[in-house]
């Protein structure tokens, strides 16, 4: 179904349009706000979709651990729900504020933490949106560039991760993370 696809060591990524509630991969990124509580855009699709089990987690999360919020950068994992996902990765991305508030840094965090925590859980397949790029106002073709370096640099240094897909809501995005991903990856299949 992909429409560009890359190939980075023994993982492939995966540029398509579509709605990342319906992706089936182990585990889908949300875009989330530091709340946890769930919230509009992706966020709000993923939490309506993925029913009560989420909200309940992320509660659970937020008495635990993050009693403050999610951090900008950091990522958090509960259970997919009712969604095709075994998991919902929760990372928290910069909202944009013209590019000198360390919000490249805290954007590439959100994929790595992301990434790594996925890892951690013995995830294979991860599919990420665009994070920031929606209510956060990060232009897309810069925010495409720092997930697609992120995700690629990561995937040089691990094997684990068999698949990443980006899931892009609009046909705009698609095409703009197309033209970046053939760029930064070098390589196009």
């Amino acid at each position: 179904m992909s429409e560009v696809e890359f190939h980075v060591g023994n993982a492939k990524i995966c540029l398509v349009q579509g709605d990342i509630t319906d992706t089936d991969v182990d585990a889908i990124v949300n875009a989330a706000n530091s709340s946890l509580m769930g919230g509009g855009g992706v966020d709000g699709a993923i939490h309506q979709r993925g029913g009560p089990k989420i909200l309940e987690e992320c509660k659970h999360l937020r008495a635990r651990e993050w009693p403050g919020g999610l951090p900008t950068g950091k990522a958090a994992v509960t259970t997919g729900g009712n969604l095709k996902a075994k998991y919902v990765i929760h990372t928290v991305g910069p909202i944009w504020h013209g590019g000198n508030q360390r919000e490249p840094e805290l954007l590439a965090e959100a994929y790595l933490n992301s990434s790594k925590l996925a890892v951690s859980k013995g995830m294979k397949t991860v599919a990420f949106p665009s994070i920031s790029t929606g209510a956060y106002r990060y232009p897309v073709e810069k925010a495409s560039r720092i997930a697609l370096v992120a995700i690629r640099d990561f995937l040089e240094t691990e094997d684990s991760i068999e698949k990443v897909i980006f899931v892009l809501f609009s046909r705009d995005d698609l095409e703009i993370y197309k033209e970046v991903g053939k760029e930064v990856m070098g390589q196009h299949r």
